[in-house]
């Protein structure tokens, strides 16, 4: 019978340590949702062929303002497919509509002999003591004080200034500038060819070699150089938030980039660069979109 009970106990006790252990989930290997590329208005995808600054010209941006939304070091270092910022960062300084709301002080409870004065709680918690009315002394006025159940008239409550919640302000998103460029001719030259929207994209003048070729408006340099093909030595003006111009073809240029330049004031000398012919090739763009210059220009 003993023998019987060991075996039996021995067979349990080999039962569970033979137990497998409870498998195990591994999440490691959980798929995350990862996080879509940013696309969309304010974006853009780079193309085969695409520069920095042509990309900044067309949308009407700074190409260096472009190089640091985007952490770019090197402006000629994007990359086919790459998806570009081309608009600033929202920057948010107030949430609209996002109040702070005052918490309300609950009921104040005061301990006090029965026999003792009420005090008044005034609202935020603050106790006074009861108001207490003045008039003459007269035999009439002490008799009555004295008579039991008689109080004194309370005096006039006095006037209470209301704590009214400040009004939130709200930091408003900038507003483009407007269209106030007071335009002048980038030169005195003959208009050899006018604005086409399937092909010229801007009005070419005629001259020769040398011919001062002047700012249109007044701005601030956000290129100068031959960095666009098809456009030889080019200096581009941003005039406000909705206007650039563009001056393209120049011999020699004569400002810099970052310069603010006055309206007429000769920022290049027409010449023949990246063209067959000598002469000046002008563009107004808004909001990087190019447009015909005839519409904004002065009559001659």
């Amino acid at each position: 019978m003993i023998r019987v009970f060991v075996f039996a106990f021995s067979a349990l006790l080999a039962g569970c340590f033979s137990q497998q252990p409870a498998p195990a989930v591994d999440r490691s290997t959980t798929p995350r949702a990862s996080a879509a590329p940013l696309s969309g208005p304010g974006y853009y995808t780079v193309k085969r062929g695409d520069t920095l600054y042509r990309i900044a010209m067309e949308n009407g941006q700074d190409y260096r303002d472009i190089a640091t939304w985007n952490n770019i070091a090197n402006p000629g270092s994007i990359k086919e497919g790459q998806i570009l910022r081309v608009i600033p960062p929202v920057s948010v300084e107030a949430s609209p509509g996002v109040q702070a709301t005052p918490v309300a002080v609950g009921g104040v409870v005061e301990a006090r002999p029965l026999d003792a004065p009420a005090t008044t709680v005034q609202p935020g918690g603050l106790k006074t003591e009861p108001r207490v009315g003045k008039e003459p002394y007269s035999d009439e006025a002490y008799a009555r004080l004295n008579r039991p159940g008689e109080s004194q008239p309370l005096a006039p409550a006095e006037p209470r200034m209301e704590n009214k919640p400040e009004q939130n302000v709200v930091a408003s998103a900038p507003v483009s500038a407007p269209d106030d460029v007071p335009w002048i001719w980038p030169s005195a030259g003959k208009v050899v060819a006018p604005y086409s929207e399937s092909g010229n994209k801007g009005l070419d003048f005629g001259g020769k070699s040398g011919d001062p070729v002047i700012a249109a408006g007044e701005g601030k340099v956000v290129y100068a150089g031959a960095g666009l093909r098809g456009y030889g030595e080019l200096v581009i003006i941003k005039h406000n938030a909705a206007f650039l111009s563009a001056y393209a073809h120049n011999r020699k240029i004569l400002v810099k980039e970052g310069q603010q330049v006055s309206r007429g004031q000769k920022i290049a000398e027409m010449g023949n660069t990246d063209s067959d012919s000598v002469k000046l090739h002008f563009e107004i763009r808004k909001q990087g979109k190019p447009v015909d210059p005839a519409q904004y220009l002065p009559k001659r």
